[in-house]
């Protein structure tokens, strides 16, 4: 059995300063961290309990502020999420069983780690990211379910979460405290690629803490969606999965954000398809051409070059379904 010490934060000060101990984990609604543990992937000195911090989910009128601490499963039903950010609310229900979402927190969601088979087996299995400079036995392993894009020699693993992309379509900053006080980052910018050091996953400093996440007012005449394709119709990660905004007017796309999972080792916001997309027609053959361009970049494995293609169709799908939802 591994020690460690437990600790209930009062507020988000009292959180960040409890864990100034080195090795403190932050603890939400458990549903990855209690894994971990079991697992002895992660061996914290210290855990925080924060899930008493806030969890208000307040629309403000140029935005939605969901509080850290707010349960998965309040989020998607909230009526305002549902109405007016209904691609948030389709991720978070797509994401998990209802048992999970009644636990899982916002912050921790953001927070969760990979479901890397060969990362969660500390006995079995080489893991840059479990123990740097070991090695990724995925490389040449069963890779069926890795990562696309976004990877290095060190690292191959897919970012699990359905809510963060569809956070990063809809231009979510991310607010944290930490020792040196607050700041505020783009959702899309807060998860870093593995690059030679998959072991850092975030820019968090040490001890920083997510205190809230904030979305901007929906850009008038735009519709949102979230498709995710997996193995089986429930409690399965995404092959793929596209988070889209869309904004036609006379035919020709005027807005456009769209964001990948289940290819990358973070929430893949497709920058390349968006800006071949801007400016022109809403049409079935200039979306595929859009996605086609952002899979460029693509570098399959052995076992998972079907998701190229299949990335390329969804896109295409999902942009045309909001297409003819504008017409």
């Amino acid at each position: 059995m591994i020690p460690f010490t437990y600790a209930t934060a009062g507020d988000a000060a009292d959180a960040v300063r409890r864990a100034g101990t080195d090795g403190a984990r932050y603890l939400g609604g458990g549903t990855n961290l209690v894994d971990l543990l079991r697992q002895t992937v992660e061996r914290p000195a210290a855990l925080v309990d924060v899930t008493g911090l806030s969890s208000v989910i307040e629309y403000r009128g140029e935005g939605l502020l969901i509080g850290a601490a707010a349960r998965n499963t309040a989020v998607a039903e909230h009526r305002v999420v549902r109405e007016r950010y209904p691609s948030l609310s389709r991720a978070i229900v797509a994401g998990a069983s209802a048992q999970i979402r009644n636990m899982a927190t916002v912050g921790g969601n953001i927070m969760q780690r990979t479901r890397c088979p060969y990362f969660y087996d500390a006995d079995g299995f080489r893991c840059n990211k479990r123990n740097p400079g070991q090695g990724c036995d995925a490389l040449d392993g069963f890779n069926r379910t890795h990562a696309i894009l976004g990877t290095s020699s060190s690292c191959v693993t897919v970012h699990p979460s359905d809510l963060c992309v569809a956070l990063a379509a809809l231009d979510a900053d991310v607010h944290l405290l930490g020792a040196d006080g607050s700041r505020t980052v783009p959702l899309t910018e807060l998860h870093r690629l593995p690059g030679d050091h998959p072991e850092v996953e975030t820019v968090l400093e040490p001890g920083e803490l997510i205190t809230a996440v904030e979305l901007p007012a929906p850009v008038p005449g735009t519709r949102s969606a979230y498709r995710k394709v997996r193995d089986r119709a429930s409690y399965a990660f995404a092959l793929v999965s596209v988070a889209a905004v869309l904004g036609v007017t006379d035919g020709r796309v005027d807005h456009v954000r769209l964001a990948l999972g289940g290819v990358a080792p973070k929430p893949w916001r497709a920058h390349t398809a968006e800006q071949a997309l801007l400016g022109g027609p809403a049409t079935g053959d200039a979306f595929r051409a859009a996605a086609e361009a952002e899979l460029a970049a693509a570098n399959p494995l052995r076992d998972n070059g079907f998701k190229v293609e299949l990335a390329i169709r969804t896109i295409t799908a999902v942009l045309g379904g909001l297409a003819k939802e504008d017409a």
